[in-house]
């Protein structure tokens, strides 16, 4: 297991008790035949329970289109927000590799964009197998923002049985950017982004439409995930993130959706990020898979 030097380290706040430690971990794609990388936060009682080989459950933490798996680390206002969630609830959290516009979704345009079977299978094996992990869907939840808003609740959907609950901070539910509020010029960079694994909008707006949660309510309600979505005000995937919540409360999808003020921002995200683990670790606890 490789570490890198740039994120490897034992960051404690002793006066406060958070000693979480954070790894760099290599976790080549065979799929796709390119080298990547997670982050991976571990809490402190993960070393002092390994005497007795207590399994942790596990959260999944996607970054937003144009960023990369380190964002949550780097990138948040408070560099030590996610080791203290860690510490907090005795979880330990992977932020996978989902490229800079990846769309956490197997490509039928691009060859070397596989990240839905990147994330739910690769990474998933290779985490199962370097930690001490429960290796149930019991044990194992997902949420993201933005990009990795949509990734989370789009491979939860695909693969109940990897993850008993899903969440979503100011993500892109709907794929037809056109329902966005967005300029022009914002517009253009997204539909060149899009059309590399999506092919153009205007040529396969059924693969958009498929490939979109916000199509996806009778999955989720098939499911029976609790699921977890918010979303600022001000931000400009509002109105999917509002339509997602019109269609689960009309096909009665017991879900929590909170909008607050706020924009597209790590602002916003570092804010947000606390419920959704607050609500995973009740889930967890019912489940009988969160460590004392």
């Amino acid at each position: 297991m490789k570490k890198s030097l740039t994120l490897l380290a034992l960051l404690c706040l002793p006066l406060l008790g958070w000693c979480a430690q954070a790894d760099t971990l290599d976790i080549p794609s065979a799929a796709m035949k390119r080298p990547m990388r997670a982050a991976v936060v571990l809490p402190e009682s993960y070393k002092s329970a390994a005497k007795n080989k207590t399994a942790f459950p596990v959260l999944y933490l996607l970054h937003g289109g144009g960023g990369q798996f380190s964002d949550w680390l780097k990138q948040t206002p408070d560099k030590m927000a996610v080791h203290r969630l860690a510490d907090q609830y005795n979880l330990i959290i992977v932020m996978p590799e989902g490229d800079r516009l990846g769309g956490y979704l197997d490509s039928q345009v691009q060859k070397d964009n596989l990240f839905e079977t990147y994330v739910s299978k690769e990474v998933v094996e290779k985490i199962d197998n370097t930690y001490r992990t429960i290796r149930d869907r019991k044990g194992r939840v997902i949420t993201g923002l933005s990009m990795g808003g949509h990734g989370a609740l789009y491979l939860a959907t695909r693969h109940p049985e990897l993850y008993c609950a899903a969440g979503s901070m100011s993500g892109a539910l709907d794929l037809n950017y056109k329902n966005w509020r967005i300029n022009p010029e914002f517009e253009k960079a997204v539909e060149s982004g899009f059309s590399r694994i999506l092919g153009s909008l205007g040529a396969t707006p059924d693969l958009y439409a498929a490939n979109s949660v916000v199509n996806m309510v009778d999955r989720m309600k098939a499911n029976g995930q609790k699921l977890i979505i918010d979303c600022g005000v001000d931000d400009f995937l509002i109105e999917p993130n509002r339509e997602l919540h019109r269609r689960l409360v009309y096909a009665k999808v017991e879900h929590d959706y909170t909008e607050r003020p706020g924009g597209h921002t790590w602002d916003y995200w570092q804010n947000s990020l606390p419920y959704h683990v607050l609500f995973f670790s009740n889930i967890l606890r019912t489940n009988g898979t969160l460590v004392p």
